[in-house]
């Protein structure tokens, strides 16, 4: 039931979502070790990469065993793209390359790029084209957002572009910049998306949160995948039960709290290892929260484990759990990360007056600078 994106199959048809300060290597590796998919990485800035920015270039450092490597890749300038990727793949670091036109976050709309960047749909052309010669036998996959908001929608218009240019998928999360992350996913414009394009996998993303909801926007959308996001935040063992519900097998039941403590212990451990014991704790701490949602433990262990210092004292708060408290059904539909929205979009002076234009301003390329 997997899908082909250039010479590598995705089997199951699952795809991990890009996330600033959370799809790093320990937590790709912790979901690999609960589940199976395409891992990709956190999104780095193409011009830093091409620049050889060091915070970037260790962004774009896999495990030794991780395999397929994916990384995504920010850029509004078609000449740094092409740098970026030829550089990429030269040094044999990726063996898929996502690009991300889907970011709605002011600062990056408001030079024109990331979700908005569409709209500039011969700049857009040019980007795709020249990450895609560049990247030569790798394939090239791209994110995208319906559009500006309501009145401004590029997803059709973008989709078949990136197909025109030999992207090997197109991703779409089914809602607009203006919406954030509020709302409902608009699962018809996948559906759509999948009606119009041929040649390229479509991906549908937007309010999966149980191995159900994928199944279920695969069959009403006709998408060749779904790209996992929010939903598996302080959950990846989602990434498992996805497993078994493509391969046709009901799923586990859901952790208790012990063993959600256990594997909150194993994603500290692996922060530890990678970033060094004083910021590995660090980089928990917000995953805590996410881990807990729903269970019945108090405020006090919760702010303790939100304020953790070392892999000991978590351990020591993770003892004083219930471990027998059982999933909460109600904690499936709960929000994880980001819920804000609407909000206005921002954009540069201008910025709708045309679609046309082959060039953004220079801090463009700026705003995702190392990672």
């Amino acid at each position: 039931m997997g899908f082909r994106i250039g010479s590598l199959v995705v089997d199951p048809p699952v795809v991990l979502a890009p996330m600033a300060g959370v799809t790093n290597a320990p937590f790709r590796r912790l979901c690999r070790e609960l589940g199976a998919g395409l891992f990709v990485s956190e999104m780095i800035g193409a011009r830093a990469l091409a620049e050889r920015n060091e915070k970037t270039l260790a962004l774009a450092r896999f495990d030794e065993d991780e395999a397929p490597r994916s990384i995504q890749l920010y850029g509004t300038d078609p000449a740094s793209m092409g740098d970026a990727v030829a550089a990429l793949v030269e040094e044999r670091r990726v063996d898929h390359i996502d690009l991300n036109f889907g970011c709605p976050m002011a600062k990056v709309t408001r030079h024109g790029g990331g979700a908005a960047l569409p709209w500039k749909i011969d700049l857009f052309r040019l980007i795709v084209r020249a990450a895609v010669t560049g990247a030569g036998a790798v394939p090239v996959t791209v994110k995208l957002r319906k559009g500006i908001d309501e009145e401004h929608l590029t997803f059709v218009e973008a989709g078949l572009v990136a197909e025109e240019e030999g992207a090997a998928a197109v991703a779409l999360h089914a809602r607009t910049a203006h919406q954030l992350y509020s709302g409902r996913a608009d699962w018809g414009a996948i559906g759509r998306l999948k009606e119009v394009t041929s040649a390229v996998a479509v991906l549908g993303n937007g309010d999966i949160r149980t191995a159900d909801d994928a199944v279920r926007m695969m069959e009403t959308t006709g998408c060749d995948g779904v790209v996992i996001g929010r939903g598996c935040l302080g959950r990846p063992w989602l990434f498992r039960d996805l497993t078994d519900a493509f391969a046709g097998r009901q799923p586990q039941a859901p952790p208790n709290l012990g063993e959600v403590g256990a594997v909150m212990i194993r994603h500290a451990r692996l922060l530890e290892g990678r970033f060094g014991e004083k910021m590995g704790p660090v980089l928990f701490r917000k995953h805590a929260t996410w881990y807990l949602k729903g269970f019945p433990v108090g405020p006090a262990l919760r702010d303790a484990m939100s304020r953790v210092e070392s892999v000991d004292e978590l351990v020591r708060l993770v003892g004083r759990l219930d471990p027998d408290a059982p999933f909460p059904e109600e904690a499936h539909r709960m929000t994880r990360g980001h819920s804000r929205g609407p909000r206005p979009v921002r954009l540069p002076s201008g910025f709708l007056d045309s679609r046309a234009g082959d060039r953004l301003d220079p801090g463009a390329d700026r705003a995702v600078g190392g990672g």
